[in-house]
């Protein structure tokens, strides 16, 4: 492997979690309705939302440059990007939905999806790179952790429940 081929594919998915992370926190509105919200107790500070999430987008690119390297041919790798890109989008959309339209209860049912855009590339990448799955596990958990907050920011202001 020539040394840049080892580092396109963390350059590139690098590049793509801050792109997604940047419209992802364009998206985010901490204005009056999102302050006027009633959260649960258990809801971290404002504060600890950024360097959570930075860290989970490091730990997701790291899992797309590995998973981008470790597979077995041109097709895995397409379905690498693929994945990725199907998040990024998911990702994204929940801000929008929650921040911008201020529809809660729409962003909980997209955050399923969200969910299973994690949990697909987590049991595709194990055929062929336990590193890469396990680099996502945090994304997940922080995802389920994410949807029980959004459930609870619906059941206490009173969002008609999605169906």
């Amino acid at each position: 492997m020539t040394k840049s081929s080892y580092w396109l594919p963390v350059l590139a998915a690098g590049a793509a979690a801050i792109v997604v992370a940047v419209l992802g926190a364009s998206m985010t509105d901490l204005g009056p309705w999102y302050h006027e919200l009633k959260k649960p107790d258990w809801q971290p500070p404002d504060w600890a939302f950024g360097p959570a999430w930075t860290l989970i987008f490091a730990l997701a690119a790291l899992s797309g440059a590995t998973a981008w390297r470790d597979a077995p041919d041109e097709a895995s790798r397409e379905w690498v990007i693929g994945l990725f890109a199907f998040n990024g989008f998911l990702n994204i959309f929940w801000s929008a939905l929650f921040f911008r339209l201020h529809r809660p209860d729409w962003a909980l049912l997209e955050v399923g999806v969200l969910w299973l855009s994690i949990l697909l590339p987590i049991i595709i990448f194990a055929r062929y790179s336990k590193k890469a799955c396990l680099l996502l596990v945090p994304y997940l958990a922080w995802v389920t952790f994410a949807a029980l907050l959004n459930f609870e920011v619906v059941k206490l202001n009173g969002f008609g429940m999605p169906i």
